[in-house]
């Protein structure tokens, strides 16, 4: 069976979020399962590409309304992921070092998906399974049934994961010239709420749909940002699979940027060598429990609530908690938090991302808090988990999935249910008092590290429905 991942983020090619780290480890796990899997992605300007040798597989042409581009399809040389890596490259338009965030984006994914098809249908690389992640692949699944210039692909399985539903990819109709000949009886599977919807085009179109975990796969049926009935609709073509982590990744027995490596067995010393570095590296007094934060600062992960608890714990629990938080976002949310350093002695931000660092931070910190409006999946508790740091989540999505409280049978981290202040300080006073029974925390921490969350069973669940949907077919 060969399958193809569609993104627009693959670690360590390319990564803002969870995402990147999905697509970066899933078709490895799924190749070390016996099927071939290969990875898509847009051509970026960065690290990656300038350190690895890339060879051109095929160069063509597409149509984008009125004008043709040329783009070049470039497999890395050495399989140096575990997977196949191709790069689609179109001169000034996917050649740049960003992801995201230029005025020509819409135009940027739309000639990556038109790319890829031409490429395949020309080329005839076969694929079983066209893999779509998020609205950036959208369009594929609708192009694939109803595109008379792609119907030679019309009985290839197509599946859809939805790693974010917020963000759906919207085109004005004025667009609609960008794709090539299509059946126009469909038009309305491109369309919700009067404008060309890839990422609702995709869950009308494709075979199947996924969720990156059982809960948030419920939750798109009351909050997708406008999609609720459209979820509700398809609801049988939905299955939630909960992401894993890359163990080759996040592993501190051999995780090349801590300072100290441990294993369960030697947990205690090595997460305070660990945090000692990294507290006097910061000026943080490593005695007091240390509380982390890592990720977007921005409303979708309550990051706007960070600085009103940081205030309202140095009040409360005076010399008893540090905080150190890494990630960055909306600069309302980053000025408020740089300001905080003026004027608190247990406190420090960095912003900006930093692979490295955060490495780093899930080894030091005792604690991550996660106090996310939305979390489909959720990673960095995961990764906390792995290093034996006691993750404080709001009950949402993949946390509500993969944290059990510890008032609760077999359980190791603190959830609250609502992104209120008082059920957040609640939560830090249960972790201040965690960390004064040391016996329990590094029992904890022992049972935390032994728990599985790697790709395995996840990718073979992956597995089971490409079977299911190929069998059909």
């Amino acid at each position: 069976m060969n399958v193809l991942h569609l993104s627009a983020e693959c670690y360590p090619v390319a990564k803002v979020g969870g995402l990147g780290d999905v697509v970066g480890a899933l078709p490895k796990y799924q190749n070390n399962l016996g099927i071939k899997a290969s990875v898509t992605l847009p051509f970026y300007d960065r690290k990656f590409t300038q350190e690895h040798t890339f060879d051109i597989v095929y160069s063509g042409s597409a149509k984008l309304a009125q004008r043709y581009f040329d783009f070049d399809i470039l497999k890395e040389r050495t399989d140096c992921l575990g997977f196949s890596l191709y790069l689609v490259k179109i001169p000034g338009l996917l050649d740049r070092p960003e992801i995201y965030s230029y005025p020509d984006e819409t135009e940027q994914f739309v000639c990556y998906q038109l790319a890829v098809l031409e490429w395949v249908v020309k080329s005839k690389f076969h694929v079983d399974v066209f893999h779509c992640h998020d609205y950036h692949a959208g369009l594929v699944p609708f192009l694939l049934q109803h595109s008379a210039r792609f119907s030679a692909l019309k009985k290839v399985a197509s599946v859809c994961t939805i790693h974010n539903g917020q963000y759906q990819g919207w085109m004005g109709w004025d667009k609609f010239a960008y794709l090539p000949e299509i059946d126009v009886t469909k038009m309305g599977l491109l369309d919700w709420n009067n404008c060309i919807n890839p990422l609702a085009a995709a869950v009308k179109s494709c075979w199947a749909f996924t969720t990156v975990s059982p809960s948030y796969l419920e939750e798109l049926r009351s909050n997708s940002n406008g999609l609720e009935f459209l979820f509700e609709l398809e609801k049988e073509k939905g299955t939630g699979i909960i992401n894993g982590i890359d163990n080759d990744v996040w592993n501190p027995e051999t995780d090349t940027f801590i300072t100290k490596n441990y294993t369960s067995n030697i947990v205690k010393k090595g997460k305070e060598a660990n945090k000692i570095a990294i507290c006097e590296e910061f000026g943080l007094d490593p005695i007091k429990p240390l509380i982390t934060f890592i990720g977007r600062m921005v409303l979708e992960k309550g990051a706007d609530k960070l600085a009103e608890l940081i205030k309202e714990c140095s009040l409360r629990f005076k010399n008893e908690v540090s905080f150190l938080l890494l990630g960055s976002g909306e600069k309302e949310i980053e000025t408020e938090l740089a300001r905080l350093k003026e004027y608190l002695s247990d406190y420090t931000v960095v912003i900006g991302y930093n692979e490295a660092l955060s490495h780093r931070i899930y080894a030091s910190a005792d604690f991550i808090i996660m106090p996310s409006r939305v979390e489909p999946c959720g990673l960095n508790q995961l990764y906390s988990l792995k290093y034996g740091t006691v993750p404080i989540v709001r009950s949402t999505g993949g946390l509500k999935d993969t944290v059990i409280d510890l008032a609760e049978k077999n359980g190791y981290g603190i959830r609250f249910a609502e992104l209120e202040l008082s059920q957040m300080i609640v939560a830090v006073k249960r972790a201040i008092d965690l960390f004064k029974n040391q016996k329990q925390l590094n029992e904890l921490r022992k049972l935390m590290m032994s728990l599985d969350f790697s790709w395995d069973q996840s990718a073979l669940q992956y597995i089971q429905l490409y079977n299911q949907l190929i069998s059909k077919k």
